[in-house]
């Protein structure tokens, strides 16, 4: 874990993510990219050293202020945590997309971000835009809210249908072990729709971990009506310090008619969540 990204806007869940990522720098000796993007729907994605293609003086000055009061704020939270090596970056465009430039022009190792979650009409037109990188990031993402600002692990729920192969979550959960002292529950949840005997479920998920290397864990099979509820109400049960889970990434009409599992846990949780798009 060399290279952590806290995309950032300075809310309050924003800066809570920057102190929780600062904590994981200064053990793995990690570098973060502050990333902040200035919200134009007229302009695609430019970073602010590039020429803004802008109708008028008026429109440009304003993203010059906007600009100059970003990096004052980089400063500050700099000035916070002077044991931690920072970049900032700085573009113009959709916050999403400024995810996405810089998770291709740098080797990302994690991606952690507030979230306030998402709900109801909400969630169903636009969702979080944490929601939407879990959905499509080449990497692994943490979530977290804003009610914490320190990561405490004590208690890890890893999701799975044991089916799947291992992801980069897998590495990150590892490295944390290497500094967190946490039991893991590996758990599968079973639906009326997604039946499996237990002995059947037990043996797949022993064979999930052994194929990825994972020892120190206790196996949980979990009934309930779906599976986001089952996860939700797994960790509230076992009371989890994170939950971990892969994701499908899908998009489009399958994304609009199965959802995501991921992206429901994320939504509907004031835990961190770490997740990993299996497409990938």
């Amino acid at each position: 874990m060399k290279t952590i990204l806290v995309p950032t806007d300075f809310s309050q869940q924003a800066e809570n993510a920057t102190a929780i990522a600062a904590n994981l720098a200064e053990k793995t000796k990690s570098t973060i990219i502050l990333l902040h993007v200035i919200e134009d729907n007229a302009i695609s994605m430019v970073s602010y050293t590039g020429e803004l293609a802008m109708p008028g003086i008026e429109d440009r000055l304003y993203i010059y202020k906007l600009i100059e009061k970003a990096k004052h704020q980089f400063q500050e939270l700099r000035g916070k945590y002077p044991g931690v090596t920072f970049q900032e970056e700085i573009k113009i465009g959709n916050p999403y997309y400024g995810v996405q430039e810089i998770i291709k022009d740098f080797e990302i190792d994690l991606i952690l971000m507030g979230t306030k979650g998402a709900s109801g009409m909400q969630e169903f037109l636009i969702g979080s835009n944490a929601e939407k990188v879990v959905r499509n990031a080449k990497c692994p993402v943490l979530t977290v809210h804003d009610d914490m600002n320190e990561l405490k692990l004590n208690t890890v729920a890893f999701a799975t249908d044991g089916k799947i192969g291992g992801g980069e979550h897998l590495k990150v959960l590892k490295k944390l072990r290497q500094f967190f002292d946490f039991d893991i529950y590996l758990v599968r949840v079973n639906t009326p729709n997604n039946f499996l005997t237990d002995r059947d479920s037990t043996l797949e998920l022993k064979a999930f971990a052994d194929n990825n290397q994972l020892d120190n864990y206790k196996l949980r099979i979990y009934n309930d009506v779906t599976e986001e509820e089952g996860i939700l109400h797994f960790a509230n049960e076992v009371n989890a310090d994170l939950i971990v889970m892969g994701t499908h990434g899908r998009t489009g009409l399958a994304h609009l008619i199965g959802g995501s599992i991921a992206e429901e846990v994320v939504n509907h949780t004031k835990r961190p969540v770490l997740t990993y798009t299996l497409k990938h």
